[in-house]
């Protein structure tokens, strides 16, 4: 069905815009009249135009990030559960939110819902904002009749998945600063500090050591075609940025990170605390073993550990068990196979994945706050090495020369 743009003006005189899904522009119009709206211009929304202007639009205003979405499933729990009623509720978020963007959603989220729509179909059309898992929950909490529960899972999911982030950015933030310094330290060498040793060696007519001239040569390529290497590294981010963008790239590159030293298990037992946690909010939620698989699937966003799950899928669909399928994944350890078995037996699994997710939590924690004890020894050693090149290319010519200085 077409949809139209429309600009009106409301009982009140103050004018109104926005989109409305209708067989014609005449339907269009009879809907706003018969909400009390006269109707000042309708035009039908152009797919491709609307869909580039919108993308325009939404790199300009600041995206949608997890406090907007804990923030919001936190306000639509408490409001469904005063019950105040769901069109009032989303008309309140849209006008106490700062976010503009997630403001505007919500506001077209709210005309639909005037329209008749339910709220998982309205959402639906914002897939950059709600993904897959969080409409199929609000699905099963509108089936269901408990949809101020939906929320709440939702908020909870959302406030571990942010609590989650934070712990791995804190981690992470001393290895990239001393990185960050490093790279830093290595420019303003080879532009300022070993050129002025060079011009001081070339007075002296004397053969260099190897890592001298090294060191000069690198300098000199530093000097003279810096515009050259600044070329190069934007071309291998783009390169590489491309390459990740194809669906192969991905694959490939999901499946190296999880093989990396020191940071690969944790990345690994991350997703797979993600996995754990998702696939449990959707059985708890309702939600059949074979689509909450597919949605959990997206939700770890990992291209290869999506491929597995998918396969555990289908092998669920052949008629097989959560355990085999599991086993038969390789991405398990013994502990969490042991309670999927028993929580098929129990008929609990649901509970057993939470506590699956917790375990997994509790690996990710303690390897995070070692993770810096792990990676300082490495960044000495990298600092050492520097220290040692420059040692003996820029010392090491100076001592020859103070030798034979007093040699004469």
């Amino acid at each position: 069905m077409p949809h139209f743009r429309f600009q009106a003006k409301d009982s009140q005189g103050n004018l109104i815009k926005g989109t409305l899904e209708a067989t014609s522009a005449q339907a269009a119009a009879d809907q706003l009249l018969a909400k009390r709206s006269i109707p000042l211009q309708i035009s039908e929304t152009v797919p491709g135009s609307s869909q580039s202007n919108l993308n325009l639009g939404n790199l300009l205003q600041k995206r949608v990030g997890l406090d907007e979405m804990i923030i919001f499933s936190r306000q639509m729990y408490s409001l469904l559960k005063a019950g105040i009623p769901i069109i009032r509720a989303i008309n309140g978020l849209a006008e106490t939110t700062i976010n503009t963007r997630f403001s505007d959603v919500l506001k077209e989220i709210s005309q639909q819902l005037e329209q008749g729509r339910n709220l998982s179909a309205a959402m639906a059309n914002h897939k950059d904002i709600f993904n897959r898992l969080m409409v199929s929950i609000v699905v099963v909490g509108e089936n269901t009749g408990k949809l101020e529960d939906s929320f709440l899972q939702l908020s909870e999911y959302f406030e571990r998945e942010q609590e989650t982030r934070k712990r791995i950015k804190a981690a992470m933030r001393y290895p990239t600063f001393v990185i960050i310094a490093l790279v830093v330290a290595m420019f303003i060498l080879n532009l300022a500090v070993i050129p002025v040793f060079a011009q001081m060696f070339s007075r002296f007519d004397a053969e260099l050591p190897l890592m001298t001239r090294i060191l000069i040569g690198t300098s000199n390529f530093f000097v003279n075609y810096w515009w050259l290497l600044l070329l190069g590294i934007f071309g291998a981010i783009f390169s590489v940025k491309k390459y990740l963008a194809s669906t192969e790239g991905r694959l490939k590159w999901d499946r190296v990170k999880l093989k990396l030293p020191i940071i690969g298990s944790i990345i690994e037992r991350s997703l797979l605390a993600r996995y754990s946690q998702s696939f449990a909010m959707v059985l708890r939620s309702g939600v059949s073993m074979t689509a909450g698989l597919s949605l959990t699937a997206e939700a770890v966003d990992n291209a290869y550990m999506h491929e597995r799950i998918i396969e555990m899928r289908r092998g669920i669909e052949k008629g097989e068990s959560l355990l085999r399928v599991s086993r038969n994944s390789e991405m398990f350890s013994q502990l969490v196979l042991q309670m999927v078995a028993v929580g098929e037996e129990t008929g609990r699994v649901d509970e057993l994945l939470q506590e699956s997710a917790d375990y997994y939590e509790r690996e990710v924690d303690f390897d995070l706050k070692s993770l810096t004890a792990k990676i300082e020894p490495i960044l000495i050693t990298i600092v050492a090495v520097m220290v040692l090149i420059l040692a003996l290319g820029i010392f090491t010519p100076m001592w020859n020369l103070m030798s034979a200085i007093k040699g004469s």
